[in-house]
């Protein structure tokens, strides 16, 4: 679980570097130490909700787009908020089309990584 979620945030903080316009706030980019335990728990289990889709999928993955990869990585990750925080801000839950596209971008990237970690 643990080699998973690092994986997940080192690819959540690579997306962020890459597409956040101007310096992303300190929580963006914080370090897998550094994050709750919840936080920690919601990433491992994203990476493998990415995975197992890959897996039974047969790799055709790949034949979906940026965007539809990217959609798959944002709704886990709302169900994981859901499942941690009782009453979570909006912006927390916000559905794809309220994403900044910086994040619509990186959670794309989470998905591509993970797919070739698979």
């Amino acid at each position: 679980m643990d080699k998973q979620g690092r994986t997940f945030r080192e690819a959540w903080i690579a997306g962020v570097n890459k597409h956040y316009p101007g310096e992303p706030k300190p929580s963006y980019v914080t370090p897998w130490e550094e994050i709750p335990e919840w936080e920690r728990q919601a990433a491992a289990a994203v990476y493998a909700q990415v995975r197992a889709f890959v897996e039974v999928s047969a790799g055709n993955t790949a034949k979906l787009t940026r965007e539809q990869k990217g959609r798959f990585v944002a709704l886990c990750w709302i169900a994981q908020i859901h499942k941690h925080i009782d009453d979570p801000k909006p912006s927390y839950v916000a559905d794809w089309d309220d994403l900044p596209e910086w994040q619509r971008e990186t959670d794309a990237d989470i998905f591509e990584h993970i797919e070739k970690d698979a």
